[in-house]
């Protein structure tokens, strides 16, 4: 992929903005701000077009909640043509950490997210989704 150079004119305090958002995400300069704004338009676009988007569901819950585990391997025994991976961590004794890798229709995956994250006994749930192309 080559880089093109362009000029962009931008009102003073859309400029200031602009710099605020490379600063608060640590990013090197206002082409990587454009950048990341850009793709993330992308991706909030294919996500709401239903494209095919590839992603991750991350959950922590408390295994010794009653039935939460098989709750959470039954769903994604439902979703398993959707589902790349899985990783299982052990935070502490009380708490797990799932990561899910996820790729297919955006309405699909958010679906999965949506009811793995309603499981009683969730203490968190995060659906993250970017470009599969």
């Amino acid at each position: 992929m080559s880089v093109v150079r362009f000029g962009v004119s931008l009102e003073k305090e859309l400029l200031k903005e602009l710099d605020a958002y490379v600063q608060d995400n640590q990013l090197a300069n206002r082409s990587q701000g454009i950048r990341h704004l850009l793709s993330n338009n992308i991706v909030k676009k294919k996500w709401l077009c239903n494209n095919i988007v590839a992603g991750s569901l991350t959950l922590v819950y408390n295994p010794q909640k009653r039935g939460i585990i098989n709750k959470l391997a039954n769903i994604q025994h439902d979703y398993h043509k959707v589902i790349l991976s899985s990783q299982h961590f052990h935070l502490d004794p009380d708490n797990c950490l799932d990561i899910i890798a996820i790729k297919g229709k955006a309405a699909v995956l958010t679906e999965l997210a949506d009811k793995l994250r309603s499981l009683k006994g969730l203490q968190h749930g995060m659906l993250t989704m970017s470009k599969a192309d």
